[in-house]
């Protein structure tokens, strides 16, 4: 039998305290450095009562995260550049989306950066509203309705 390749990287829910390094470094390199997010608004107290999902590569490094709110809004979803286009986001969004069916969410809804968009469509997310600029960068919200069926 053929020997099978361990995956590139793995998607887990973790907790912030327990892993709030990891979650920190991913997103300080993508929304404070590579999108010059102010760090004052990048940090909330959102965090605390919030469901985390990392992506960690094969050799442990943090390359992604998103969280789940309790009031059932996806945020903070982001992945270092060089592992963008492997999956990695597909992974986060598609365990976001498992832990919200599973804490009772009827509908889930995020602020999509504007580039993002197609990603989320692949999902079954849907636009609404008008776009807007959230620190400096275009945004569109968007809502999935679960019944409606999400690419996987």
């Amino acid at each position: 039998m053929p020997r099978m390749n361990p995956p590139a990287f793995t998607v887990r829910p973790v907790n912030w305290q327990a892993s709030r390094d990891a979650l920190r470094a991913v997103r300080r390199s993508v929304f404070i450095k590579e999108q010059k997010v102010p760090e004052e608004i990048e940090w909330d107290d959102a965090d605390d009562n919030a469901y985390h999902v990392l992506a960690a590569a094969r050799d442990g490094r943090p390359i992604g995260t998103g969280r789940l709110r309790l009031d059932c809004t996806i945020g903070r979803m982001a992945v270092i550049k060089q592992w963008r286009g492997r999956g990695v986001g597909s992974a986060i969004l598609a365990l976001l989306i498992d832990l919200a069916r599973k804490e009772g969410c009827t509908e889930l809804k995020l602020h999509s950066q504007t580039h993002a968009l197609e990603f989320y469509l692949r999902f079954g997310f849907a636009p609404f509203g008008e776009r807007f600029d959230e620190a400096g960068i275009p945004h569109q919200a968007m809502l999935l309705r679960f019944g409606q069926a999400q690419a996987l």
